[in-house]
C-alpha cells in the first residue's frame, strides 16, 4: 500500500472513530423497514425520483446488503450495495440516502466507507456507483474516479464512479 493511501485512511479511521454516527447491516425486519424509510423519504418524498416507491427488482436479491446508518438510536441514512458477478469481484453501490436534518453532519462518509469496506471483505476488486452530479466532489474526496461521460437516469444527471477494492 502507498504512504499516501495509508495516510489517507489513518485520517479517515480518525474521522470515523470522532464520529458518532454507527453503520450496520440492515438484517432484522425492524433494520430494514428503517432502511427503506430513508430512502423512501429522500427519493419519493424530497427529489420526487420515483412516484411511489424507490424499491426495485435488487432489493428481492438474496445477496443485496442495506446499510443503516445510525446517529444514537435515531435512524439516519441508508445505502444498498450488491455484486454484479458471479464471483463477486465486481460491486454496485446505489441508493445512499441521508435524512435532510443530517447531510451536514458526516453520516454520508460512513455509509460509503463501510459499503466499500464490505465489498472489499466480500471478495470484491471494485466498485462502481452512479453519482448524482452535485455529489461527484464528496465521492471524490473518498477516493472514488469518473470511469467514463456522465448519462441520464431517472431525469437527472449522474456520473458513473469507481473505486478499487484491493490495493
Amino acid at each position: 500500500m502507498n504512504p499516501a493511501r495509508v495516510r489517507g485512511a489513518v485520517a479517515d479511521l480518525a474521522a470515523d472513530v470522532a464520529s458518532d454516527v454507527i453503520c450496520v447491516e440492515a438484517r432484522t425486519a425492524r433494520q430494514q423497514a428503517m432502511h427503506h424509510r430513508i430512502r423512501h423519504a429522500v427519493f419519493v418524498e424530497e427529489q420526487a425520483i420515483f412516484a411511489e416507491c424507490d424499491v426495485d427488482e435488487h432489493d428481492a436479491r438474496d445477496d443485496v446488503v442495506r446499510v443503516l446508518a445510525l446517529r444514537g438510536a435515531e435512524p439516519v441514512g441508508a445505502v444498498r450495495l450488491y455484486p454484479l458477478d458471479p464471483a463477486g469481484q465486481l460491486w454496485k453501490g446505489d441508493r445512499l440516502a441521508v435524512l435532510a436534518d443530517h447531510r451536514a453532519g458526516g453520516v454520508g462518509a460512513p455509509l460509503v466507507r463501510f459499503a466499500v469496506a464490505h465489498a472489499g471483505a466480500q471478495g470484491g476488486r471494485r466498485m462502481i456507483a452512479h453519482i448524482q452530479t452535485a455529489n461527484v466532489r464528496f465521492f471524490e474526496r473518498l477516493g472514488w474516479s469518473a470511469y467514463c461521460d456522465a448519462e441520464e437516469y431517472l431525469g437527472l444527471t449522474h456520473q458513473p464512479m469507481h473505486i478499487a477494492l484491493t490495493d
